[in-house]
């Protein structure tokens, strides 16, 4: 949650410190959940909230066996009111601080009339912040612009450059962002959401589970419908987790058990696996089609809260530039990989593609992360654009950016 090219910068400053200072590490021990029961291990009293996002079929055949009823009387009850049967879905990106593009899209698609209310939603890193006030609808319109122009760097991390580079588990202080999320995601949050997912709408946050090296996607719907302060809890730490970058943020500590025993995950940014999705891997929307016995059309509504287009830079010819610059290629790359992944699956599944970014031409001042500033002007670039009458490009890059509807 780090400004763009400053996350770069730390990030190889973080792994140029572990090279240098390994074996000073003095961060707690934990009991790891052992290799041969990490597919096993499940949050206590919390049944069936979360999947591999990697894993073919995950957990398929018990969620249609769970969801197949209410998702169908669901979209019988649209069709008796004379509501069209189709299925909206929303994925919404990781970008740090442009996640006040997506915040500012979101109130200008409102703005226009034309949003839908979407069945399904996913976010990661700063999508995920996004995601539960956009599965609620334009009614927390105001909750949104709050988050993405009211605070600055200041109530999102303190620097905490020295003790993490000696050893500790991030060079940042987490603690602002996990308050402000907490402000946020409060009972009355939770219960609407729970709500909501009764109706079979689904609301999925990506982390990464960084002993595994794999992406989890958690059905916070399905976490709010337990209605405890240990679901509550539960919430708070997967937003945290999906939006820590690693070694910059410290880690969520997600308490696991297995085999009857007690152990702790680490989750860290979603984005380091995804940096944004909208389905497990080879999950069939046919087969939910089938299963659940209403052919939908879909649409497929993707926030990419960054520049798709690639942007040259003269580099300076020093091992430092040359890493930063290196990495931040690598994150735009892998994010282009995704948007391309999600184009190809929803031309098998016959889903109408809609894809927004940041635009090329858009520049601002970024003096440091999370300027309030930079964030204002980007949330009214994004909202000015989510009112217009043609925001989205059918394709993703690749495939002709500027080609439009």
């Amino acid at each position: 949650m780090i400004g763009r090219v400053s996350v770069a910068c730390l990030r190889l400053a973080v792994v140029t410190a572990a090279v240098l200072l390994a074996g000073c590490a003095t961060v707690p021990d934990r009991a790891f959940v052992p290799q041969a029961l990490v597919t096993l291990a499940q949050p206590p009293g919390l049944d069936r909230v979360r999947i591999w996002g990697d894993d073919p079929q995950s957990d398929f055949k018990p969620f249609l066996a769970a969801e197949a009823p209410v998702i169908r009387r669901n979209y019988l009850n649209r069709e008796r009111k004379g509501v069209p049967l189709e299925a909206s879905m929303l994925a919404l990106s990781g970008g740090a601080d442009d996640g006040a593009f997506g915040a500012g899209f979101m109130v200008g698609w409102s703005d226009r009339g034309q949003r839908p209310q979407f069945d399904l939603v996913t976010g990661v890193s700063a999508g995920a912040l996004i995601a539960p006030f956009a599965y609620l609808g334009p009614a927390y319109d105001s909750q949104l612009r709050e988050v993405f122009t009211r605070y600055s760097g200041d109530n999102i991390y303190q620097a905490n450059v020295l003790s993490g580079l000696l050893g500790g588990a991030g060079i940042a202080d987490s603690d602002p962002l996990k308050e402000l999320i907490a402000k946020y995601v409060n009972r009355s949050l939770m219960r609407r959401i729970s709500a909501q997912r009764a109706q079979g709408r689904v609301l999925l946050i990506g982390t990464t589970n960084i002993d595994a090296q794999r992406p989890v996607y958690w059905d916070l719907g399905r976490i709010a419908q337990a209605d405890t302060p240990q679901a509550l809890d539960m919430m708070r730490k997967v937003l945290l987790a999906s939006a820590s970058i690693p070694g910059v943020f410290p880690p969520v500590r997600i308490a696991v058990t297995a085999n009857g025993k007690s152990y702790e995950e680490l989750h860290v940014d979603g984005g380091t696996t995804r940096e944004v999705f909208f389905s497990p891997a080879d999950f069939s929307f046919a087969a939910l089609d089938q299963a659940i016995g209403v052919p939908l059309k879909r649409k497929l509504y993707v926030i990419r809260n960054g520049k798709i287009g690639f942007e040259w830079e003269a580099t300076e010819e020093s091992a430092l530039k040359i890493g930063q610059r290196s990495l931040s290629t690598v994150l735009k790359n892998q994010a282009l990989g995704d948007l391309m992944r999600m184009y190809q699956k929803a031309q098998t599944e016959n889903i109408d593609y809609n894809l927004a970014s940041i635009p090329n031409g858009f520049s601002a001042p970024h003096p440091h992360p999370f300027d309030q500033a930079y964030m204002q002007s980007l949330f009214k670039t994004g909202r000015d654009l989510g009112a217009s009458r043609n925001p989205w490009l059918k394709k993703p890059p690749s495939f002709l950016v500027e080609s439009r509807k």
